[in-house]
């Protein structure tokens, strides 16, 4: 039951935005309160006066309306909320979701909540399966947003595919996984994934380290990823820039020693995610003080420890996962190395890149799965698509 919760409906312009008022009446009976709020594609299909009457609150619609942004507006209601359903959402609003667009009432609500969101999409099949809709719900799904539907079935149109608008009793059950565990009810629901990611940094003295040029972006996109698929992520972060994913469970380390005794610490888990930069060595002792410049005398040598394989032992830990997933970031002979590493770590899958070029701390990637039954090649990508793709793949090894 979602007595006593608060939820805000947008509704935006798609022939499906009919089934938001029986939605509206499936969320009152189940004692929310609905506030709605009608995007102008929305009001093409629907009346303000038949959604207001079904959900017993005035209607949203106008941003720049000086009554309602004199007692807090669109940021108000972002944040008076437990949650916001977009129900349905056009590929228009999913592309200015993530895009970060705030041109209308309803998308300065999106981009100001901090409450969990949860999108019904509802489209036209060649819309929902365009490369640039696929685009942009790989990146939402990275961000954490919670999808429901689309299903398949007869079109407004006379065709038929995938792209229909979720009925209102599945986005009920939805709405309620996602209030009542704090993430959507999805094909990793009840597992645990623990994912690495980001840099080590190994200490030469208190203000030098050695390091390499991991921003974490793919990794954190990782992890967003499995937690919009229903997972209970554990992220063990080296130092990074970026911000924490939502929905995950955040440990920040500095070094490899660090990041290995916290992987430890978060087992057991259901599937690991090594695809944290971790560097290699470090020095063997780091200095008490700066190391100086003694002039007119070469460089004090430094000395270098081997660090610990952290994909090596959670392939051969006693608590090993049912699933080891290692990154195997390379500048040449790219598949060669990942097979001998897949074969020498004893994981079970290679996520295989070239950083040779802007991979490291750039947006788009290109990689290669390279399993024991062979190689799959996939397309230069964002990094949330990427994301998206290798969550997937985890979801149905686990089912």
């Amino acid at each position: 039951m979602l007595t006593g919760r608060h939820l805000l409906l947008i509704v935006s312009g798609s022939i499906a935005a009919y089934k938001a008022l029986e939605l509206a009446r499936l969320l009152r009976r189940d004692g929310a309160r609905v506030t709605p709020v009608l995007t102008a594609g929305g009001a093409q299909f629907v009346t303000p006066h038949a959604l207001q009457a079904i959900c017993g609150e005035a209607v949203m619609i106008d941003l720049w309306s000086l009554e309602q942004e004199a007692t807090g507006g669109h940021i108000r209601l972002a944040r008076a909320v437990d949650a916001v359903v977009v129900a349905p959402a056009s590929a228009d609003v999913l592309a200015r979701m993530a895009a970060g667009l705030a041109a209308d009432l309803a998308g300065a609500v999106l981009l100001a909540t901090t409450r969990p969101v949860l999108v019904a999409p509802a489209m036209n099949p060649t819309m929902w399966a365009h490369p640039a809709t696929r685009a942009n719900v790989a990146l939402l799904r990275a961000r954490g947003i919670g999808f429901v539907g689309p299903e398949s079935g007869e079109m407004a149109e006379p065709e038929t595919g995938l792209g229909r608008l979720a009925e209102p009793p599945a986005i009920l059950a939805a709405i309620r996984a996602l209030l009542a565990a704090g993430r959507l009810a999805g094909p990793l629901a009840g597992r645990h994934v623990l994912v690495t990611s980001g840099p080590t940094h190994e200490p030469l003295d208190p203000v030098r380290y050695i390091a390499n040029r991991s921003s974490g972006r793919q990794g954190h996109a990782i992890a967003a990823a499995l937690a919009a698929l229903g997972a209970r992520v554990t992220l063990v972060s080296g130092p990074v820039a970026i911000p924490d994913p939502p929905g995950v469970t955040v440990v920040r380390v500095e070094t490899a020693t660090e990041m290995l005794a916290a992987t430890e610490a978060a087992l057991p888990a259901d599937a690991a995610v090594c695809a944290a930069a971790v560097a290699d060595f470090r020095p063997a002792q780091a200095a008490a003080g700066k190391i100086k410049k003694v002039p007119g005398q070469p460089p004090a040598p430094i000395a270098l420890a081997l660090n610990p394989d952290i994909l090596a032992l959670l392939s051969h830990h006693a608590q090993r996962p049912r699933l080891v997933v290692g990154f195997a970031a390379e500048t040449s002979d790219l598949l060669e190395n990942a097979r001998h590493k897949l074969a020498r770590k004893g994981c079970d899958w290679i996520v295989a890149n070239d950083v040779s070029g802007d991979v490291m701390g750039g947006s788009d990637n290109t990689v290669h799965l390279v399993t024991a039954a062979g190689v799959e090649d996939w397309p230069r990508l964002p990094k949330p698509e990427v994301a998206a793709r290798l969550a997937a793949r985890i979801a149905e090894a686990l089912a």
